[in-house]
Parts: structure tokens; sequence; C-alpha cells
């Protein structure tokens, strides 16, 4: 057997959780059948009989990033039934805006499950991008029509001109609450350029791929200085760390690098960025970073979950292209979020870096 056929079968199996059984390239996957097993134990332990995907680290409330999530993984392991339950949960409980978008959370328990109505336009845009995958995956012509109502929405509220230019915009994270007087404050995390072109090419609101190569690049001024903050302030004189938000790379910064490698631009300098600060400081049977100060490199916090040495593994691999990435094997327990982005990160290698399959 040639090496490269051997570790793909050896090293994929062992990050999907099924250890030793028949496995397969990267590249070449069909994950809805090759790796069942880890979407079901991802659904066991985060999704609800209802179609409600819980957050147990956040007083399991509910979230439209979260149901986009669960919806994109569905259409990518061809689970029809758990994405039509978790589309009819979220139409449900959190489609109660005067405009096509979502509120942003939902939490269990309450006289008001909903008190705030503002939106989260992350969440917005995976949930429509799940939507136009599933309307391929499932042919269903109103998961389209839905995620045009959503793409257009998302243009005409959350998409704005950049302070200080005419030809630039930004991508704000909600319609209220991050324009000021001097500044607008953005998540860099928030901007998924993949998500936005697929999703700009199914409804032809093209003003969200626009942003996205505008957004690309703004990652990009931001990543010449340091790693790419949690939040920044941008103004007519330029972009900062957030003065009221988290100024650290911390747990939302960290899905900058895997988005802009699921998007094909793994040489971008916001990867690059937490290469170094993981070529530096991956060690095994040691904590990855998960917060780190932007200038200095200096890290804050680690963790041991699998699904943040999984974003290691994978960044490291785009960096070097060499065969196999350290990708840890899924395990569902840990919280959602680090779950969800192991997940993510075997489905990114998947889809954009096939030598990248795990060892």
């Amino acid at each position: 057997m040639k090496r490269r056929t051997l570790i793909s079968a050896l090293g994929a199996a062992a990050a999907m959780g099924i250890a030793r059984r028949p496995a397969m390239a990267f590249g070449t996957v069909d994950l809805a059948v090759q790796a069942r097993p880890v979407w079901d134990s991802w659904k066991s332990a985060f999704l609800g009989s209802d179609g409600r995907v819980i957050d147990g680290l956040q007083r399991d409330a509910s979230h439209s990033e979260g149901q986009g999530y669960g919806m994109l993984l569905a259409s990518v392991f061809d689970d029809a039934a758990s994405f039509q339950s978790m589309f009819q949960w979220t139409e449900r409980n959190l489609a109660i805006r005067p405009d096509p978008l979502l509120a942003w959370r939902w939490l269990p328990g309450q006289g008001n499950p909903v008190p705030d109505r503002n939106n989260a336009s992350d969440g917005d845009l995976f949930y429509a991008w799940a939507l136009v995958r599933a309307a391929q995956r499932f042919d269903n012509r109103a998961y389209l029509t839905r995620a045009q109502e959503i793409a257009q929405a998302l243009a005409d509220s959350c998409i704005v001109a950049m302070p200080g230019t005419s030809d630039q915009t930004v991508l704000l994270p909600a319609t209220y609450g991050f324009v000021h007087d001097s500044h607008v404050s953005i998540n860099p995390s928030y901007y998924m350029p993949i998500a936005m072109r697929e999703l700009a090419a199914a409804t032809g609101v093209s003003r969200l791929a626009i942003c996205a190569q505008q957004g690309e690049a703004l990652l990009s001024q931001i990543a010449t200085e340091g790693l790419v903050p949690d939040w920044v302030d941008i103004s007519a004189s330029g972009v900062r760390g957030s003065q009221a938000l988290s100024a650290n790379a911390g747990y939302e910064a960290l899905r900058v690098p895997l988005f802009m490698i699921w998007s094909r631009v793994p040489q971008h300098a916001a990867v690059q960025r937490m290469l170094a600060v993981y070529e530096r400081t991956v060690q095994p049977g040691v904590g990855v970073p998960t917060v780190i100060e932007p200038l200095s490199g200096v890290v804050l916090e680690t963790s041991g979950d699998m699904g943040y040495q999984a974003l290691a593994g994978l960044t490291m691999c785009s960096g070097s292209r060499a065969l196999g990435a350290t990708i840890p094997p899924f395990t569902p327990d840990q919280p959602y979020y680090p779950a969800t982005l192991q997940l993510f990160a075997m489905i990114a290698a998947n889809e954009t870096l096939p030598e990248c399959v795990p060892i």
C-alpha cells in the first residue's frame, strides 16, 4: 500500500473517531457516509429532539449562530430530517423580527425567551448559507427562497460604508448597536468569505461577495501588525483594537484562520500570524492557545478541548503542506463550540486541503 493511501486510511478514521475502520482520503470522501458516526455523536450531545441546538456553557441557550452551524452540518452529512427540524424550530422561535433576519438568542425557562431581538450577522450568514447548500442537497426550492430573503436583508441592514472611505464596506455584527459617532465596531470572525460568495452566487445579492473580498483585505491589513483580535473599532483615522469589547485574539478570533482556509486562502496574513503562534506553542500533551495578546503574542489562556487542537492541526498543516494534519479524534465530551469547530475543521480539510488528512 502506498504511504499516502495508508496514512489516509488510518488517519481519516482516527480523526473521525472511527479507529481502524475502513476509511478514505480527504478530498474524495463522502462525509455523509464515511463520517456518519461523528455526526450522530454531535447530534446526541448538542441537538434537542425539537431541533434546538443547545449551548451548555451559555445557560443552555440557543443562538442563530448555533442553528446555522447545525443546519450547515446537517446539509454536509445529508441529514434532511435533522435539517428540517432545526429549520422549523428556528423559524418558530427566532424568525420573529419585522425583517427576514433572526433574533440572535433564545433562553430556556424564561417568561420571555427572546428579550433582545437584535440579530447577529454571522448567525444570519451561516443560516442562509446552510439553506443554500440544503436547497441543492435536498432539492428544496423553498430553502433557496428563504435564503434569498435573508441575503437581501443582511446586505441592506448590515453592510455599510467603512468610515473614511467612499468605496469600501464593512459587515456590521448586527443591525444596531455597533455604529457610533466616531467609529464602527466589527467582529472580524463574522467574515466567512466562502459563505458570503456562495450565498451571493445563489441569490444574486452581489454586495455580499464584494464585502467578502473587502473583508479579506481588511483582515490582511489588521494582520500586518499582529494577530486579528476578537473585536476592532474602525474610524476615519484607521483600525484599532476595540475599546469596549475584547481586543485579544480569543475564542471568537480563533475562527478567522479556519474560515480563511475553508475559503481557499490558506496563505492569508491572518492564517500566517496564527500559524506562527501555533508553531511556537503547540506541543504534545499541552493545551493549545485560546486567548492571545495580539501584538506581543503572549498566550493568556489555553485549552485541551479537541476542537481547538483540531484548529491548530489544520492551520499548521495548511502552512507546511506536509502530508497529514495532527487533528485529534472527535469526541463529544467537550463543549458545543469547540466540538462544532472540530467538525468544521474536518469539513474544511475535506473541501479544500486533501493533503491535510489527519495522522
